[in-house]
């Protein structure tokens, strides 16, 4: 059996170290550069500007533009659909969708009632003056009223019929009482109970809500539990009515049951009908002085929190990225490829990585050497070992040895495995 050729100086092959790359990170260096072989090294390039084009930025954000005239398109969809169901003005004799009254009021004006819609207490207080307090005032929940105008109502010679949780009920008509920690009661079809004559001539009615409790005299229809949603009963000269729930009332409800000549009933008992519903603009709540909450803010206060706002812009202006165009720059160190085949070599010797240089070196020949010798990229090792035997002449004990064997003891050994598999490769090349 030959000897193999005499031990050269640990540095790898340059023919045969190329086509591995190394697992230490010493060698990665961004700043390196290796042109290919056969090529003269450059020193010098021009920076050039890769900001994106008008078809690129279209390519890259046209997704999201779909996307958003999707969303657009479901807006003015759903906005359209829904113009038709608005929530409305609930109780307000001018509203035509179903939460308000429209019908009602124009069932009153047909038979004779002169139905003023106001929007203030002191424009009711005036309509009854007007009347010669001939005239009825229809309060529902939604009305804005203070203690002191609700004291006003209340000892006018008017009737009251008082719709909902009306504020400061209790002002209003102070001997209706409503049952404590009792819960309301559920909006439904329900019979009069009572000898009341609007509710007789009415029938049943779909009415709920607030449940009340009366005094001596007074009369309570459509029964809840132990209270009444409908309860009538003289105060002071004039006729209090309060009523649970104004369902009954809206153009939703009106043509229901007997809720249209309860309605009637209960709205028109006088020739004039003042109907006061909320104002557009919420009236502002006084302090104790007369002052309102943006009246006790000091003035100092409004130009600190501009300043502070001021502030808070100039801090993002400040610290806010701002990207310029992207430029390719020049590497500041340019590396021939023998030197970086040198340093991988110096690299693996001071690391003593013998297993791992010889496995690149072995890695590296069959990926030359399988094409020439016209097998697969995935032939095993058996027809690798006996196509190169074939091809040199060599042994196939040491062919397989060299290519497929444990790694090198010694430094002097990996060199010797170089210079074989370098043989190796000339002789099939050759061949």
């Amino acid at each position: 059996m030959t000897q193999p050729p005499a031990p050269q100086p640990a540095v790898p092959h340059p023919a045969v170290a190329q086509p591995a790359v190394p697992q230490t990170t010493a060698t990665h260096s961004p700043a390196i550069h290796s042109p290919a072989p056969g090529r003269p090294s450059t020193s010098t390039s021009t920076s050039t500007s890769v900001s994106p084009t008008a078809k690129s930025l279209w390519r890259s954000g046209r997704g999201i533009v779909a996307i958003a005239l999707i969303i657009l398109a479901a807006a003015v969809v759903t906005l359209l659909l829904s113009s038709g169901q608005r929530q409305g003005r609930p109780l307000d004799p001018d509203d035509t969708s179903l939460a308000g009254s429209h019908a009602l009021a124009q069932l009153l004006r047909d038979r004779g009632v002169t139905v003023h819609r106001v929007d203030s207490a002191a424009a009711a207080e005036a309509s009854v003056r007007a009347a010669r307090e001939n005239a009825q005032v229809l309060v529902t929940g939604t009305a804005y009223l203070s203690e002191q105008e609700a004291d006003r109502l209340a000892s006018s010679r008017a009737d009251l019929l008082l719709v909902g949780p009306v504020p400061y009920a209790e002002r209003l008509a102070p001997d209706a009482t409503t049952p404590e920690g009792g819960q309301d009661a559920i909006s439904r079809s329900r019979d009069p109970g009572c000898f009341l004559p609007a509710a007789v001539k009415a029938g049943s009615a779909y009415l709920g809500g607030l449940t009340y409790s009366g005094p001596a005299g007074a009369i309570g229809c459509y029964p809840a539990g132990d209270a009444y949603t409908l309860l009538r009963y003289p105060q002071g000269g004039h006729t209090v009515t309060l009523v649970g729930s104004g369902d009954f009332m809206t153009n939703q409800r009106l043509a229901e049951d007997g809720n249209a000549a309860l309605a009637l009933n209960l709205a028109g008992t006088r020739p004039t009908l003042i109907w006061l519903v909320p104002s557009p603009e919420p009236p502002q709540v006084a302090g104790a002085q007369g002052k309102s909450f943006n009246d006790l803010i000091p003035a100092g206060v409004k130009w600190g929190a501009l300043q502070l706002a001021l502030a808070v812009l100039l801090v993002a202006f400040w610290q806010g990225r701002r990207l310029g165009p992207v430029v390719a720059e020049k590497l500041p160190v340019v590396v021939r490829a023998a030197e970086t085949v040198e340093g991988r070599g110096r690299l693996y010797r001071a690391r003593r990585a013998r297993a791992r240089a010889a496995d690149a070196l072995r890695t590296g020949t069959l990926h030359r050497i399988t094409p020439r010798l016209g097998l697969p990229p995935g032939a095993g090792w058996e027809a690798v070992v006996s196509a190169v035997a074939g091809r040199t002449g060599h042994d196939t004990g040491r062919v397989g040895a060299a290519l497929y064997g444990p790694p090198p003891a010694d430094d002097a050994g990996l060199s010797a495995l170089a210079d074989y598999l370098d043989s190796l490769e000339r002789q099939v090349k050759d061949s």
